[in-house]
């Protein structure tokens, strides 16, 4: 017998629940606590499911009755109104950070959760805080190509082209992440790709002339500043690694019996691990630096407190005052000068120069084989690199590199 308004609204609670039964598998559930949930019980594909429909009175009879022809028509046509009852409500969850500001943020987040370096998630925000004045609060997936565009344009006319290369990056890889988690259908970013101008390649300062870098070998023993700042600049000629990388380098990365400095992929820039091995050199330097900071965190630390890293700006304010400016010498440059003086020995192979540097082979098979092929060729040239520039650092005379017949 169907029910009745006057029969559902006088249900009362018993110890147990119990069913009240309408017809077309349409029942109300009365549970001990009072309350009156409407369910629909049915068959597809050869299974018996249940849908919950809604709580009463919310859900009136003749209303759940409607529900329930829907979920009938639903099924005879094959869909299982449970699982798109399930969909909406994941659709409807994702859908609560719609703007371009929250999907950014969640964005950034994610990319935080992965791993990535702290200076790149810094870049992430900042890429986010330009674009937030334009299309901050406009809904992900209503945004066109020109509301964008007009941010680039922008900053190309202030003549911040290398920004706007990282604006547009950003706001595609958004747009994306949008796309991915069905907040938007397209990434409109994508279609402004060569709309502004591009920026130069930007080249470090370096000094590769052999007698110039006798200078600066000097100068830096020379140098009068802070102890640690002072045996980081020894170092940093010797290793091959990015400044950032020598800067924050920590006590516990290195094995003295191995004479390796295992840099952990979380700093790296290709976010993968780099080993280091130590000329007599380097080891010198590193004994000379555990006698004054040994007792702390890291190998450099700030002035005045051993739990940070020296400043980013460090290293370049150190070079200014030793008189190289910054259309010679970079931090960075010490990383061009060991290349450029490396190669133009023709003592060793391009491979092995370059798994120095931890540059990543594009190839991926032949990284795979190249990581540890030249681990040998790798030590003896740290070392003579080392040799090389106690030479150079003694200012005896230098000759040129012989040419090597292949």
């Amino acid at each position: 017998m169907a029910l009745t308004d006057t029969a559902v609204r006088n249900a009362k609670p018993r110890d147990s629940e119990y069913k009240l039964a309408d017809g077309g598998g349409l029942y109300l559930l009365v549970t001990p606590s009072g309350g009156r949930l409407w369910r629909l019980k049915y068959r597809i594909h050869g299974l018996e499911k249940k849908l919950s429909l809604g709580r009463y009175p919310d859900l009136t009879l003749s209303a759940a009755r409607k529900q329930r022809d829907n979920a009938r028509e639903a099924v005879a046509n094959g869909d299982d109104p449970a699982a798109a009852k399930r969909r909406q409500r994941i659709v409807a969850k994702i859908a609560v950070g719609t703007t371009f500001g929250d999907v950014a943020l969640e964005y950034i987040d994610k990319c935080e959760r992965e791993g990535k370096s702290p200076a790149t998630v810094v870049k992430l925000r900042w890429s986010r805080e330009w674009l937030l004045p334009a299309i901050g609060l406009r809904p992900v997936d209503q945004i066109e190509p020109h509301e964008v565009l007009a941010v680039l344009k922008r900053q190309e006319t202030a003549g911040s082209l290398e920004t706007a290369k990282r604006t547009r990056a950003f706001a595609s890889r958004v747009f994306r992440y949008a796309v991915a988690t069905a907040r938007a259908k397209s990434d409109p970013a994508s279609l402004l790709l060569g709309a502004v101008a591009s920026p130069k390649a930007k080249h470090y300062a370096a000094i590769i002339d052999a007698k110039r870098a006798g200078d600066l070998l000097r100068a830096i023993n020379a140098y009068g500043g802070q102890p640690a700042t002072r045996l980081a600049l020894e170092l940093l000629p010797h290793v091959f690694v990015r400044p950032g990388e020598l800067r924050q380098a920590e006590w516990s990365e290195l094995d003295f019996d191995a004479a390796v400095w295992r840099v952990p992929a979380s700093r790296m820039k290709k976010r993968r691990e780099h080993v280091v091995p130590l000329s007599r050199q380097s080891f010198a330097i590193l004994e000379r630096a555990r006698a004054i900071t040994g007792s702390g965190r890291f190998i450099f630390p700030a002035i005045g407190n051993l739990e940070r890293p020296l400043s980013e700006n460090t290293f370049t304010q150190a070079l200014r005052r030793m008189g190289f400016s910054a259309e010679e010498m970079t931090a960075h440059g010490f990383r061009a000068m060991a290349s450029t003086l490396l190669n133009e020995s023709g003592k060793w192979s391009p491979d092995a120069i370059e798994r120095a540097l931890a540059h990543k082979d594009s190839d991926q098979v032949r990284a795979a084989y190249h990581r540890g092929a030249h681990w040998n060729e790798r030590v003896a040239m740290a070392q003579w690199w080392g040799d090389y520039l106690d030479t150079l650092r003694a200012g005896a005379a230098v000759l040129p590199f012989r040419s090597i017949v292949v």
